[in-house]
């Protein structure tokens, strides 16, 4: 049993739905749960998790306020003394045609989902860094991974986070912070009246947290992408093709739409370990050989 004693944990939109499911599955593993929301769901959720044993604390506030973020920080490590544990879960909808859609809804959007993630992220990153100990879930989606027709506001917010993760992955490492991504499919408010009652009862939230609890357990991967769905699991990849080099100087476009095949050809293809790896496979390509390899 993966045991969280002695851990806190924040979840934010942990009011109903995913964050909800996240929070009591955390307490009932042993953490120690802040519940956040913009509603009375938290001080319920919170009152649940107090109830069946476990402690929580419910703090009310906006992840796009990030001063009332750094507080709820402030008044966590009062509380508990530490967070280990960081759920970006919080996230609304304004779902329209881009030809349709405003500029406020798209900032709205990505105001909550990628900047209440760097809002809550940046006020635990020292507080992880300095106790050598982190694990942070950030919610993306199969929108932001593939696209989806009237998203393009929660798309564009969506896919920001992978970078954010992908980034936060690598410079966290040497502290022991580990940080991943999960892309759920469930029922929720955000769903409503998309799915029929059969496909709600099969894309419970709490068939989701369990991928929650391992991205957040001592074993924990790190720069994983993690879908979860229905009890289904699955993991998604950015990759890069192996391509090909042209030897034109410049290359011509023409010579480049003649092989196009070639260059989408996924057989081989890799994940690079970090986005200098692109540039390092380009230069190879070009024949490029580094000075300490020269003449071995």
């Amino acid at each position: 049993m993966i045991d969280l004693k002695g851990r806190v944990a924040l979840v934010t939109g942990a009011g109903g739905g995913l964050g909800r499911s996240h929070a009591l599955l955390l307490a009932h593993h042993g953490a120690r749960v802040v519940v956040n929301d913009l509603g009375g769901g938290a001080e319920s959720v919170a009152q649940e998790i107090n109830a069946a044993g476990g402690e929580a604390l419910a703090v009310l506030c906006s992840v796009t306020d990030a001063t009332a973020v750094e507080a709820m920080i402030q008044e966590t490590l009062k509380t508990w003394g530490r967070v280990d544990i960081l759920v970006n879960n919080a996230g609304i909808l304004r779902d329209k045609s881009f030809a349709k859609m405003s500029l406020d809804d798209f900032r709205m959007v990505v105001e909550v989902h990628l900047m209440g993630s760097v809002h809550c992220t940046k006020a635990v990153w020292e507080v992880m860094r300095e106790q050598n100990y982190g694990r942070i879930v950030m919610t993306t989606s199969s929108s932001g991974l593939y696209g989806n027709f009237g998203q393009s506001n929660y798309s564009a917010a969506k896919m920001g986070v992978v970078g954010l993760m992908q980034t936060l992955a690598l410079e966290g490492a040497k502290y022991g912070i580990r940080v991943n991504c999960i892309a759920p499919t469930a029922a929720t408010a955000m769903t409503q009246g998309l799915l029929d009652e059969e496909q709600l009862h099969l894309l419970r939230p709490e068939l989701v947290s369990p991928a929650v609890l391992a991205l957040v357990a001592e074993s924990a991967p790190t720069r994983t992408i993690m879908c979860a769905g229905g009890g289904g699991f699955e993991a998604a990849h950015i990759t890069l093709t192996r391509g090909i080099h042209l030897s034109g100087n410049p290359p011509q476009a023409e010579e480049l739409v003649a092989r196009w095949a070639q260059v989408v050809d996924r057989q081989d293809e890799m994940v690079p370990a970090s986005g200098f790896a692109q540039g390092e496979v380009e230069l190879t390509k070009a024949g490029y050989v580094k000075p300490e390899t020269r003449g071995a």
